[in-house]
């Protein structure tokens, strides 16, 4: 079914583990926790999530981003794309350090920071660098060997990423454009001055790396001995505040922030703020930033997604003189005409697949060009087809049948930016954004509270969306009621045959009854699971959320607190949720072998055995 991907370009990576169908978890690190986590979990927690993956026959966990956030705790805006975050650090298995002398620390913070609440708290990280700090002092004057070859090895970023860190403690956290001009531009003979009077500090972030890459490969060594593929999530764009773009500065357009164009979802579009990428300077380079990150990322990762991969063809660029109010409104793609993006995407994924022996997948949603489609078939990368959006668009709008989803791709039912499955239901299926319509009703016009007065109601649950008034029984009715022209309705149709009985096209996918209650909650949960598993994409990933949704109870209140990140806004609850049950639950629960007649039942477990064993 899969013969095409061994044809490929990326033909050498599906040869390492076969291209078979997979299924799999998609879950951030700081969400589990376990009886040895402190604070959120850790890299060492991932070993437990590999065993529960090897019980329900699960073969795939990917990862949110584990790079370095600094204090700001945005996964896709972090300070590198290199370094990883030291609040993922098991201080109980620290290398080189008699942890036993720590132990009253240790404790002391489990206490602090119990682990069964429903958000991280953050502020375990500085008490953790702090001990971090003690730990280093007891280890620093007899570091082993295998540090300087780390150092060696990772010389291209690791010695820029230290001094940053120190410059940043230096003055308060404050961004580097805000730095003096010594410092910001880089000058030999001030960074020369960093390294002598900060030493000690800048070898503590350098010792604070070795020991977070030494922890993650363990796992990554574990998991192949479980047969279990690790999936990183390696972000196109990097954080302005970030030792990548003080440290390469011509290398990233910084007249610019990286964002996407308004669309259905995010009607104002969205200004993400990190800088696009200065592709002609980094070729001239030979593309070294590009090759360096791959390297270093294959420590750790079988695969890897490549988050905002219609990037690579073409980035939405908003000037950064442009209003923040005005979000995503005013940009233009970089390249400009669109006969440039397929050769600019095609030469970016030609580089990423000839320098690492990692699968790329790409997450491609949004408005995606049409070349992007056909260049990742090509290439053999697996895209992403999530089920509420898998729709026969401008025809029947019914859901895609299991064949309706390519086989290059990874099915899913949400990822980290969307509602889980009830959630969806509950506030989202059937309806719109309130700001959707009212761009709509300000672009022609139209009087926004008359439009919702004749073709809406209001939803409650304070989600700000719309449901279709019942008397609005066809698209041809909404020029009626508002007494214009079809022409000018236009746009009012089209998102109208977009949402229009959702739910109940829904039920026909799954073959339920159009009316469902709460009490068919679990029905529809598992409906939607299975029907997921049946499609053609190569490999099924479901988020952790969605997985607990076959037992309800481990649900309490609105199901809709229970998500990752809400985009484009700006919230304390935003990438802090916790699993509502540990990982050591987690191995017992009666749903396991529920996920595992899921995965036998659609052809999903994964041949034994196809990666190489540490």
């Amino acid at each position: 079914m899969y013969e095409a991907f061994l044809e490929s370009i990326s033909k050498s990576k599906w040869q390492k583990f076969q291209p078979s169908r997979r299924s799999g978890v998609l879950v951030p690190l700081f969400s589990l926790y376990s009886q040895n986590s402190i604070g959120c979990g850790e890299f060492s927690d991932l070993k437990l999530l590999i065993d529960w993956c090897q019980k329900t026959k699960l073969s795939i966990i990917q990862l949110l981003p584990l790079n370095d956030t600094g204090f700001n705790f945005f996964p896709y805006d972090a300070q590198s794309t290199f370094a990883l975050d030291s609040m993922y650090l098991s201080l109980k298995n620290i290398e080189g350090v008699d942890v036993k002398s720590f132990s009253n620390e240790l404790e002391a913070l489990i206490k602090k920071y119990p682990l069964n609440t429903p958000k991280v708290n953050y502020e375990i990280k500085s008490d953790k660098l702090n001990i971090l700090w003690k730990m280093f002092e007891s280890a620093e004057r007899k570091l082993p060997l295998e540090f300087d070859v780390f150092l060696k090895e990772n010389k291209f970023w690791v010695e820029d990423y230290a001094m940053f860190k120190v410059l940043k403690e230096v003055n308060q956290e404050s961004c580097w454009e805000d730095w003096e001009p010594e410092q910001r531009n880089r000058g030999k003979d001030i960074l020369n001055q960093v390294k002598t009077k900060y030493r000690l500090s800048i070898v503590f972030h350098q010792w604070l790396q070795w020991q977070a890459s030494l922890q993650l490969e363990k796992v990554k060594s574990y998991a192949q001995e479980k047969d279990v593929l690790i999936m990183g999530d390696l972000p196109l764009l990097v954080s302005r505040d970030s030792a990548d773009v003080w440290s390469y500065q011509s290398y990233f357009k910084l007249n610019y922030a990286g964002g996407a164009p308004p669309d259905m979802h995010f009607s104002n579009g969205q200004r993400w703020g990190m800088p696009p990428y200065n592709w002609d300077a980094i070729r001239e380079h030979e593309f070294d930033y590009v090759k360096e990150k791959l390297k270093y990322a294959e420590k750790f990762y079988h695969l890897f997604r490549i988050d905002h991969a219609i990037g690579l063809f073409r980035i939405w660029s908003i000037p950064i003189s442009e209003p923040v109010e005005t979000e995503g409104v005013n940009g233009k793609f970089d390249p400009i005409h669109e006969m440039d993006w397929e050769a600019q995407g095609r030469e970016l994924l030609s580089l990423i697949v000839d320098s690492t022996e990692m699968l790329p997948c790409a997450e491609d949603l949004g408005l995606v060009p049409q070349c992007s489609f056909e260049v990742l078939e090509e290439f053999g990368i697996p895209g992403m087809d999530i089920q509420r959006w898998k729709k026969d668009w401008g025809g029947s709008y019914d859901f895609s049948q299991s064949e309706g989803y390519r086989k290059n791709s990874i099915a899913t039912l949400s990822n980290h930016d969307l509602s889980n499955l009830l959630a969806w239901w509950e506030y989202e299926a059937g309806c719109l954004d309130e700001t959707l319509i009212q761009n709509i009703c300000k672009k022609r016009k139209f009087d926004f509270e008359e439009v919702v007065f004749k073709l809406f109601q209001r939803e409650s649950g304070g989600h700000e969306k719309l449901s279709w008034n019942e008397r609005i029984i066809s698209s041809e009715k909404i020029a009626v009621e508002l007494g214009v022209s079809s022409l000018e309705s236009k746009e009012l149709e089209e998102v109208y045959l977009s949402s229009y009985q959702e739910k109940q096209k829904f039920l026909k996918l799954l073959d339920l009854k159009e009316i469902i209650t709460k009490k068919d909650y679990s029905d529809l949960v598992k409906k939607a699971i299975k029907e997921i598993h049946r499609a053609d994409s190569v490999f099924c990933v479901l988020s952790m959320l969605d997985w607990l949704l076959l037992d309800l109870k481990y649900f309490e209140g609105d199901y809709w607190d229970y998500r990752i990140n809400i985009p484009g806004t700006i919230r304390p609850d935003n990438w802090s949720l916790k699993l509502p049950i540990s990982l050591e639950q987690l191995l017992k629960l009666s749903l396991n072998s529920i996920i595992e007649d899921v995965v036998i039942s659609a052809d999903r477990v994964a041949p034994s055995s196809v990666i190489d064993k540490p």
